[in-house]
């Protein structure tokens, strides 16, 4: 273990060293603070020797966190030359914990397999890309038994938002479908370089059991997605496509125990996952629909 982890003078010189200069486009605003980093770690509940996969390590402060607790590190980065210069940093700052590393230069979103298998995401997300690359390597990796990402504040509501909240949406259900989200703190905006202009929080996942259903994810997902495309409608009116009419969409709510006259935001995972099953006998075929968004289960609104 080390207590060499990244502080401001840090992270400004060893951008600066790299070329490095942090893009909005992709979401990058690095830590600075060992504090929030130790904090993080804590939170997560990191154990010596588990295999954590972290997403946007960017230039190494929370690598570097993982690592003095022990964890043996997948991190996965898109940009290539943070990439190249991650396990140099740590080999200079912590050179006994290089090799638990493995640094995996790839798009979150397109990442099939791992080291490990990791049984924790621990990660400071990428702001844009949040929601997908979260719901995505849940849905890829099922050895993830626990999750603790920092989001921006305004993401962290909607994943851990209840139904009938203002903020409940299709992060909402589609994280409660893995397990239970809840919020586990808050994080200011100083500790981070460039220092963002939003707020930012963390948000911590325990892997459960999905609702017991015959539907498949996918098939409750699309569901869950067309119930939100226009949150104004009744879930009869919303469904009617999936269904083949509104007649076919009530009777399959009807089965359901769910009122065709409520809104998607009143239903909870388990509602959408009855109305998936029923749909699927209405229809006489499993419930498929498109689903915006650049991966499997990606839709933020």
């Amino acid at each position: 273990m080390t207590d060499a982890l990244l502080g401001p003078a840090q992270v400004r010189d060893l951008a600066e060293r790299l070329g490095v200069r942090p893009t909005k486009s992709r979401g990058q605003n690095f830590v600075v603070d060992a504090g929030t980093i130790r904090r993080i770690v804590r939170t997560a509940g990191v154990r010596p020797g588990e295999h954590v996969v972290e997403v946007g390590p960017g230039l190494g402060s929370l690598t570097l966190g993982l690592l003095e607790a022990g964890a043996h590190v997948a991190a996965v980065e898109i940009d290539p030359v943070l990439a190249r210069a991650l396990p140099e940093t740590v080999a200079a700052l912590a050179p006994d914990a290089a090799d638990r590393l493995t640094v995996v230069t790839a798009d979150a979103l397109q990442v099939t397999e791992l080291p490990g298998p990791p049984t924790a995401l621990v990660a400071n997300l990428p702001y844009n890309v949040a929601v997908p690359v979260l719901l995505t390597l849940l849905a890829r990796f099922g050895s993830l038994e626990r999750v603790l990402v920092m989001v921006q504040a305004e993401v962290a509501d909607r994943l851990v938002a209840p139904p009938g909240s203002r903020t409940y949406g299709v992060p909402s259900v589609k994280a409660a479908w893995y397990g239970e989200a809840r919020r586990a703190g808050s994080v200011g905006r100083a500790v981070f370089w460039p220092v963002p202009r939003v707020d930012s929080a963390l948000v911590a996942l325990t892997r459960g059991d999905p609702p017991a259903t015959t539907a498949s994810r996918e098939e409750v997902f699309a569901v869950v997605d067309a119930a939100f495309a226009q949150r104004r409608k009744t879930v009869r009116a919303a469904l009617a496509h999936l269904a083949g009419s509104g007649e076919a969409a009530e009777c399959a709510l009807v089965a359901a125990g769910v009122d065709p006259a409520l809104r998607g935001e009143r239903l909870g995972v388990a509602d959408f996952a009855r109305v998936a099953e029923q749909l699927a006998v209405v229809r006489g075929a499993p419930v498929t629909g498109p689903r915006p968004g650049p991966g499997p289960d990606t839709v933020d609104r």
